[in-house]
């Protein structure tokens, strides 16, 4: 219990700067920091594990976490989202051709191929790299795969956070001075995907005929739960033809039983199990930071703070041309971009307290929401959770 109340503790102090800052510094920045400083002081190894959220807990929370995401966007959203993806895969080109030209020459082939997975995904390309660089004899490029993993949202984070501050301020200046009638049919169709998130009734057309008092907490979850388990489901099935992620998969299937009128839209809010999964997933991701000892973050710094500085310089070019020919301004282009750095929860946890810093308006959040969240949610699942494993599976290859 003492565990639990000093990480989750960390989680408030996180929360409260963010606030107090209006979002100029994220609370994951916040929160990594201190986690950071925990481990190489007092924090035993296990400290996540010990307060009650071992690696099985935040996998099935992940499960629940990205499927309930799924029912935040419509199939018509995702087919609005298609300049997204678009952007997501420039800001991916602009990692790898820079990084694979400058980063090359100075810093050696090697550690730019494991460089570039991690950065552009999560935990899963990290883990293949390091593993891939550890077989082929390369120990310190194995921990160093690990390192830029843990390190990148230091870049992520409070850059991700300024661009959106700009990004929200355009768009209310634009909507209090009557200039978003200019985007009026772009204006109403997302406003409905934030109205039936928000504040719509559930529309069960699966299970129309339930009387509301059967609809309870743990008839929720079940639903839930049972998307959740298609997906891994069809995942493992398709495992020997093809290799696909079962994340991948719950964010398709939540998008599809919402639509369907299985799932309402936001259920894990409405089963009052949100806090808690969200919690536990963003301690999964510091419990990731016990890898980098202060000796091994001395020994890779200049490669570790060169790779990043060079892929978010190939990030801002590329997003910033995909924009341009898109007609989608350059603030959120690279914000969709730099979602590669963090992906989600991150991606919607930033967003959010962007949002909350600019307006305390309901209709001016709304608003907001509706134009910044879906590109951010689509752009984080792009990068992180597909391309980057894709990725890794192919550069590892180089490293033999």
């Amino acid at each position: 219990m003492l565990a639990l109340v000093i990480i989750v503790g960390i989680l408030l102090i996180g929360d409260l700067v963010a606030v107090r800052t209006k979002a100029w510094v994220p609370s994951m920045f916040v929160c990594a920091v201190l986690f950071l400083a925990g481990y190489w002081t007092f924090f035993p190894k296990d400290i996540v594990s010990i307060a009650g959220v071992p690696p099985v807990v935040a996998t099935m929370m992940m499960y629940l976490l990205i499927t309930n995401m799924g029912t935040l966007l419509s199939l018509k959203e995702l087919k609005k989202q298609w300049k997204t993806i678009v952007i997501a895969l420039f800001g991916i080109v602009g990692i790898i051709a820079i990084l694979m030209t400058v980063g090359s020459l100075i810093f050696g082939f090697k550690t730019v191929v494991v460089a570039i997975p991690p950065l552009v995904g999560g935990v899963v390309s990290a883990l293949i790299m390091s593993e891939g660089a550890r077989e082929a004899g390369l120990t310190s490029l194995s921990v160093f795969a690990i390192v830029i993993y843990v390190a990148q949202g230091f870049a992520g984070y409070p850059i991700t956070s300024v661009v959106l501050k700009k990004e929200g301020k355009r768009l209310l200046t634009l909507y209090r001075s009557g200039q978003m009638t200019a985007y009026k049919e772009q204006e109403t169709a997302q406003s409905e995907v934030a109205a039936a998130s928000e504040t719509a009734k559930p529309k069960f057309n699966l299970v129309k005929n339930l009387p509301e008092k059967y609809n309870t907490d743990f008839f929720k979850l079940f639903r839930l739960a049972l998307v959740a388990y298609l997906a891994y489901l069809v995942s493992a099935l398709a495992a020997p033809v093809v290799s696909i992620s079962p994340f991948v998969l719950c964010l398709l299937f939540g998008v599809i039983a919402s639509s369907a009128g299985f799932l309402e839209r936001q259920v894990l809010q409405k089963a009052n199990g949100f806090g808690m999964a969200l919690m536990v997933l963003m301690l999964f991701i510091f419990d990731g930071l016990k890898q980098a000892t202060p000796s091994m973050m001395l020994e890779i710094v200049y490669p570790l703070v060169g790779t990043i500085i060079l892929a978010v310089i190939g990030m801002y070019i590329f997003s910033f041309i995909a924009g341009k020919i898109l007609k989608v301004s350059k603030h959120m282009a690279f914000a969709v971009s730099l979602t590669a750095l963090y992906g989600f929860p991150a991606d919607y946890i930033i967003t959010n307290e962007v949002i909350k810093s600019l307006t305390d308006d309901e209709k001016e959040r709304d608003m907001l929401t509706s134009h910044m969240l879906p590109p951010m949610l689509v752009g984080g699942f792009i990068t992180v959770t597909i391309v980057s494993v894709i990725l890794a599976g192919i550069f590892v290859g180089f490293l033999k």
